[in-house]
C-alpha cells in the first residue's frame, strides 16, 4: 500500500513538473485565436491585432480562425472545449460571454467556469442616432416624443445586441413604448436609418461614426462614461440621469479553464504592452475605443459583474433562442 501511495505521489509530481516545463517552454508552435465572427467583424479585427503583437512578442506564428454562428456561441464553445495549453484562445466579448449565453437555452458553456479570462482590451460605446427629418435634437426630445404617445420605431444591429438592450432599458426607465424593426445587422440598420425608413437607431460608435460625420444622422446621446474628445457637445446618458445606460461593447482575450497561471500572466502582460503602443492607441482612439488595464482576476470579476447587469435585461426582452 505504501509503495502504491509513493508511486502515486511521484506520478502526480512528475505530471506537475512536466506541466510546469511545458508552460515554461510555451510557445513552441502556432497560437490560434478563435474569432466567433465572420472576417471583418470586430472580434476578427481585435484577434488580428492581438496576433500581430503576439507574433512579435513570442516569436511564434499566431493566426485567427473565424468560427461564426449562433450569435458567437459556436466559436466560444469551441474555445471552452479546447486543451488549456495556451495554443487556443478567443476574442471574448459582451456579445459572446454575457448576452448570447443569457438568451440561449443551451449555450454549451458556462461563461465564467469554463474559461480563463486573461486580459481586457476595450470597446466602443454605443450611440443613439436619429434621422434629421425627425426633428429630434436631444435625448430629452426623444423621450418627450414618446411620452406624447407617438410610437418610436428603431433599429439596432439585431435582437439581443447591446444596442437592443440599451433602448429597452431607456424605454423602461422613461416610461415610453418602443418597437424594434428587424434588419440584417448594423450595416442594413444604418441604410434604413439614412433612408428614413425608420428614424431612430442604437448602435456602436464605430459603425455609426461615418454617417455622423457626414451629417446623415444626428447623435443625441452616447453610452461612454465621459464625453468624447472629438464630439465634446454630445452628452452622455450618465449626465442626463441614465447611469444604467453607461456601457461599451467590449472585447477581450480569454482561453479555456485551467490555463497555467504563468502563461495567463505572460499573455496579460503582452496585451497591456500592446495597448500602450502609439500606433495601437491611435487606431483605437480613432474609434473611441475605451481601454483599461486589468489583471486576470480583475477581468474575471468584471465579466461576472457584466453578467449580473445585463443577463437579466437580456432575458426580460428576448425569448430563449
Amino acid at each position: 500500500m505504501k509503495r502504491a501511495i509513493v508511486a502515486l505521489v511521484v506520478a502526480v509530481l512528475g505530471a506537475v513538473g512536466a506541466g510546469a516545463a511545458r508552460a515554461a517552454d510555451w510557445p513552441t508552435r502556432p497560437i490560434r485565436i478563435i474569432a466567433p465572427s465572420t472576417p471583418g467583424g470586430a472580434a476578427d479585427m481585435f484577434g488580428r491585432l492581438l496576433c500581430d503583437h503576439f507574433g512579435e512578442t513570442f516569436r511564434e506564428r499566431c493566426f485567427v480562425e473565424n468560427r461564426a454562428g449562433a450569435g458567437g456561441l459556436i466559436g466560444t464553445a469551441a474555445t471552452a472545449q479546447a486543451a488549456p495549453d495556451g495554443y487556443t484562445l478567443t476574442t471574448s466579448s459582451t456579445a459572446y460571454h454575457v448576452i448570447a449565453p443569457a438568451i440561449s437555452a443551451n449555450p454549451g458553456f458556462d461563461p465564467i467556469k469554463d474559461f480563463t479570462h486573461i486580459a481586457y482590451i476595450g470597446g466602443p460605446p454605443n450611440v443613439f442616432v436619429v434621422n434629421p427629418a425627425l426633428g429630434v435634437r436631444s435625448l430629452g426630445d426623444l423621450v418627450e416624443l414618446g411620452r406624447r404617445g407617438q410610437p418610436i420605431d428603431y433599429v439596432s444591429p439585431g435582437v439581443g445586441t447591446l444596442g437592443h438592450l440599451l433602448m429597452e432599458q431607456l424605454a423602461h426607465k422613461a416610461g415610453i413604448k418602443v418597437q424594434q424593426i428587424m434588419t440584417k445587422g448594423a450595416s442594413q440598420a444604418l441604410i434604413d436609418l439614412v433612408a428614413g425608413t425608420v428614424n431612430v437607431g442604437t448602435m456602436t460608435w464605430t459603425s455609426a461614426l461615418g454617417q455622423i460625420r457626414s451629417g446623415k444622422v444626428v447623435p443625441i446621446a452616447v453610452t461612454s462614461r465621459a464625453r468624447l474628445k472629438e464630439f465634446p457637445d454630445l452628452p452622455t446618458f450618465r449626465e442626463q440621469g441614465y447611469e444604467e445606460l453607461t456601457a461599451v461593447s467590449w472585447f477581450a482575450l480569454s482561453g479555456p479553464a485551467g490555463l497555467p497561471s504563468d502563461i495567463t500572466l505572460r499573455l496579460n502582460a503582452a496585451v497591456a504592452r500592446m495597448l500602450e503602443l502609439p500606433e495601437v492607441k491611435k487606431r483605437l482612439d480613432r474609434d473611441a475605443i475605451e481601454t483599461r488595464a486589468m489583471s486576470p482576476e480583475e477581468f474575471t470579476t468584471f465579466v461576472a459583474s457584466e453578467i449580473d447587469k445585463w443577463a437579466p435585461v437580456a432575458r426580460s426582452v428576448v425569448r430563449y433562442q
